[in-house]
Formats: structure tokens, sequence, C-alpha cells
């Protein structure tokens, strides 16, 4: 799970506070796998992965993922690297489509992201699943009915199709009203300004 997607919400979200139309933004997320060949490893932490796959020492993988928290923790969030569990999100994505269906599907990103990188959380475990589910207002069972199955595993596709389509090969990446389009974790100031450009642009 992208960590630096997870402060690129927050700062979002502080920037909407400030949007003059913020009860008139609808906020659709879509599916995005970093690696999507990713094996669930709950033995294994993010430091110990991160040197693995960018051939980099334990201690540097250690330093780069201090500083993530650091970002994170200027927008008000606790990571908890040392925890979280190495998990491929696919069913994650799944159940985000689940929660879009009763219109809980930002819910559904904060629990998924906070049991990820504060609570240690193994988010590709159906009982976490659906626990999450249960913990905002969703049917646990029928999202536990739904990855036992194969339904919403084409939406899943269908996002990441979409997003080869706006040449999009990272995270987190903001489109809005499908004509502009913010990079990465950017300041809150710069989420604002793209929302008062819409606004006055149309």
């Amino acid at each position: 799970m992208c960590p630096f997607c997870y402060i690129g919400k927050r700062k979002f979200e502080i920037a909407l506070e400030q949007f003059v139309q913020k009860d008139d933004v609808e906020i659709i997320w879509k599916s995005f796998l970093l690696n999507p060949d990713i094996k669930t490893d709950p033995s294994k932490n993010i430091h110990e992965y991160l040197s693995e796959i960018k051939g980099i020492s334990l201690a540097q993988a250690k330093q780069m993922n201090y500083q993530v928290t650091q970002m994170a923790s200027e927008v008000g969030l606790e990571y908890n690297f040392d925890t979280a569990v190495i998990a491929n999100s696919f069913d994650a994505h799944r159940f985000s489509h689940f929660a879009k269906k009763y219109n809980k599907q930002n819910e559904a990103e904060e629990a998924l992201f906070k049991s990820y990188f504060t609570e240690g959380k193994n988010t590709a475990d159906t009982d976490t699943l659906v626990q999450l589910a249960e913990d905002i207002g969703l049917d646990g069972e029928e999202l536990r009915k739904i990855l036992e199955s194969d339904e919403y595993i084409n939406e899943v596709r269908h996002d990441m199709e979409e997003a080869a389509e706006f040449g999009i090969s990272g995270v987190p990446f903001f489109v809005f009203d499908r004509k502009y389009a913010v990079r990465g974790a950017q300041d809150s100031a710069v989420f604002l300004q793209t929302m008062d450009k819409i606004m006055v642009n149309g």
C-alpha cells in the first residue's frame, strides 16, 4: 500500500475543508496496484521489503521510512512501519468497490490506510476486511461472500486500464473533473488552487 497516498489524501482533505464549494465535491477512489504480483508476507516488515526491492541496506531502508514517517506526522498521521504487514492489496481494492456501492468508499479507504500504516493489520486477510466493513457500518458477511467470489475483479482491472489510458504510472495521482491532474502528495495549497481554478473556469 502506498505511504504517500495516505499523506496525499490527508493534504487533499485539508484543502477541501477550505474550499468554498466543498459540499459539491464528489470523491471517487480508483484502484491502482503498484506491485500486482506482491506476495502477502506477515513475517516480513516494510524495512526488510524495501531493502530487498531497492537493493539497499536495512539501515538505509529504515532511514527512508523514517523520513516518510516524519512527512506523515506533519499532517497528523501516525505511521508504524515496524509492524506494517506486507500485503497484496487486490482484495482491499475489491472492498473499496463494495463500499462505493453503499456510498462508504472514503470511509473504507480511511479504514484501510489506518489499519495498514498505523495498526499493523493484514489488509489482505479476509477476516480483517470483513471487520473493517462492519466497523464502517457495512454488512461484513456480504463482503465475505464477495471476496470468496469473482465479484469486483473486473472493476479493479478496469480502473488499472483506465489509469494506463491517462498515462498514470504511479500514485498518488488526483484527477479533477477529468481535466486537471495533481501528481504526488502535493501541498494542500496546490489542491485548493486546482479546485478554485475549476470553480472559476468550469
